[in-house]
């Protein structure tokens, strides 16, 4: 276990090393970086236009004084729910139409200097790019599904301060497969084995994902893990059965 966490912790700063020596590679992750932006702020700015008309809908403004406050507290917290909505649909909108392709790249071109051939494939460009969005969706979708669950355990049961721990640990290992599941997803390998390589080397994915989680350099590390992610994926795939 922990010689996989510090294993994961390592390709996590030998990829981000790798691409910062590399123009193409760093040019690669700050443009995938302002397009998952720049789609999240106008998400973010559609779900504050829209807010009060939402708001209207739920519960009208009340003229008591004494209840009023009431209102302003469901009116803040309808903004911050459509703002994470807004920001998770923004998310999956630029993976699922951008980070893809983007993310992809960096990893054949990783790849190739680590002394590896991409497999390539017989299928036309449009073919190919549609077969790698149908086999992302239950790689985004699954993650995003498993975060809820433990929310709402947190929020129905009594298992809040687990659910608080946990959270962070999920999120970590499930942004860190999104960049280890690069090569399999362009070998067309199956989820079932996809899926199955991430709960193998968990402690791996959640190692490279810590960093995921410290605020600020989180954004240099996002953004140029497909680097690392493709390096910890060829190591811990050679001679073995996924």
């Amino acid at each position: 276990m922990l010689s996989e966490l510090y294993s994961g912790l390592r390709f996590a700063f030998k990829g981000t090393l790798l691409a910062l020596k590399k123009p193409k590679l760093l040019g690669l992750g700050l443009l995938r970086l302002v397009l998952t932006a720049a789609i999240a702020a106008v998400g973010l700015g559609l779900a504050l236009v829209y807010h009060d008309q939402v708001m209207t809908l739920i519960w009208s403004r009340p003229e008591n004084a004494w209840i009023i406050w009431l209102w302003h507290l469901a009116s803040w917290l309808l903004a911050l729910l459509l703002a994470a909505l807004a920001a998770v649909l923004g998310y999956l909108a630029a993976q699922l139409l951008f980070s893809i392709f983007i993310m992809d790249l960096m990893s054949r071109i990783t790849e190739q200097d680590a002394g590896y051939t991409p497999v390539e494939t017989d299928l036309p460009f449009g073919k190919y790019f549609r077969q790698l969005v149908i086999q992302e969706i239950p790689r985004t979708i699954l993650p995003v599904l498993i975060s809820l669950f433990i929310m709402l355990m947190g929020w129905l049961t009594f298992l809040a301060p687990l659910a608080t721990l946990a959270m962070p640990v999920v999120a970590a290992a499930f942004l860190a497969w999104e960049n280890t599941d690069l090569v399999p997803a362009r070998r067309m390998i199956t989820f079932a084995r996809r899926w199955k390589f991430f709960r193998t080397h968990f402690w791996a994915h959640l190692g490279f994902g810590l960093l995921f989680l410290v605020p600020l350099i989180n954004i240099v590390f996002l953004c140029l893990a497909p680097v690392g992610g493709t390096l910890l994926y060829l190591e811990y795939s050679q001679g073995q059965k996924q």
